[in-house]
């Protein structure tokens, strides 16, 4: 055996060894993950599988276009709001915490938390829903961006061929939803790749959905979703003037606090403590029940807040534009297109074989950054950014 290669053994060896040691019994244990396709250099792959997993993320064109993707403030002049880039950061923080304390595989942790929302579209949940609208009248099925996450990631990257990463790791980032509120998350059993792509098959059909992750890791990302964004998104909203601290509902500070950090901290102390031991992830009930109060709040006071949602029919109108557009020289085999020439014509030809046209302009508005689609729109659909709000 080459030297190297018995090296690369030993180390994964070692590593498996500690997982079992130091790993508590639920956890998803490195050496039980699966990939779609075999691949020809494991065997001098000193990584282990969700290791790998995170370092295709962090190198996929999809992640490093996180830097320009909005998060809740779009075309405000303000450095100091979040951005997606940081929110994926958060979260991957937030939710490595907690499972290193619940005894949980931290790679799939952060591997999930790094790619979770890698299929947001420009403009974030506002972009989502005009783009499911499109979508779903051209029979493309709904949109929602962490279906689309898989779609880059598994069906775009690397011309086509995708990064090949494990079900474990496409299952948490699909079923991920920070949106929705559940006081505890119980894994249902392990699905094969065959259930997975049935079950992505049927999201497509749905307006919402709220799939469980099948490991504790991806319940912990789900719910680090949650914890990462909403006492950020409450500074950012006091930060531009559009709330007061003390807005916030009574029993909201007195449970959970009234900054982020406060928030953070009893989130993620009452979620370890109701979690450690369990075969779910979940929060003690007055702790689920003022988080439940905090998000509606935030969502009728900053979310939904007009102030900041004074752009979105132009929004609106260059999501119609463009997509009826790219649509258009789809159809008429336009090449001169740049649907074409920065698309396209970088995909192997399977690509376009196994996609309808309304999926593949789909598959190129919802990768473009805020900036990139503002600059496809003509001049007279171009907002201006809010120098106050």
């Amino acid at each position: 055996m080459n030297e190297n290669l018995k090296k690369a053994r030993e180390l994964k060896d070692l590593l498996n060894l500690r997982e079992k040691e130091n790993l508590c019994s639920l956890a998803c244990f490195s050496h039980t993950a699966l990939r779609r396709h075999k691949e020809k250099f494991t065997e001098n792959e000193y990584r282990q599988s969700f290791s790998a997993d995170s370092d295709r993320i962090l190198n996929s064109l999809a992640f490093t276009r996180y830097i320009d993707k909005t998060q809740v403030f779009s075309l405000i002049n303000n450095d100091h709001l979040t951005h997606r880039v940081i929110h994926v950061q958060l979260v991957s923080r937030i939710a490595r915490t907690i499972g290193r304390y619940l005894g949980l595989n931290e790679d799939l942790i952060e591997a999930a938390s790094l790619g979770h929302d890698i299929g947001h579209t420009p403009f974030g949940h506002d972009g989502e829903i005009f783009l499911s609208k499109l979508t779903h009248a051209q029979g493309a099925g709904f949109f929602h961006h962490n279906l689309q996450s898989i779609q880059f990631l598994d069906k775009i990257e690397k011309k086509g061929t995708g990064w090949n990463l494990t079900l474990q790791t496409m299952d948490a980032i699909v079923c991920h939803n920070g949106e929705a509120h559940a006081k505890q998350l119980v894994p249902p059993k392990n699905r094969s790749f065959t259930d997975f792509y049935s079950m992505m098959k049927t999201m497509k059909k749905k307006r919402i959905c709220d799939e469980i992750p099948m490991t504790m890791e991806g319940c912990v990302v789900r719910v680090a979703d949650t914890i990462s964004y909403i006492g950020r998104d409450l500074e950012d909203a006091i930060r531009l003037g559009l709330v007061k601290r003390q807005d916030t509902p009574d029993v909201c500070r007195q449970i959970l606090g009234q900054t982020n950090g406060t928030i953070v901290f009893n989130l993620v102390t009452d979620l370890i403590s109701n979690s450690l031991g369990q075969p779910f992830i979940g929060f003690s009930e007055k702790v689920a029940s003022a988080l439940k109060k905090l998000k509606v709040f935030n969502y009728q006071h900053i979310y939904k807040n007009p102030v900041i949602k004074r752009h979105l029919s132009s929004i609106g109108d260059i999501f119609d534009f463009l997509f009826e557009k790219y649509l258009t020289a789809l159809e008429k085999g336009n090449e001169k297109s740049i649907i074409f020439t920065d698309f396209l014509n970088g995909m192997l030809p399977e690509y376009r074989e196994n996609h309808s046209n309304p999926e593949i302009v789909r598959d190129y508005i919802s990768g473009m950054t805020d900036s990139y689609f503002i600059r496809q729109a003509p001049d007279h659909l171009k907002p201006d950014s809010i120098e106050n709000v």
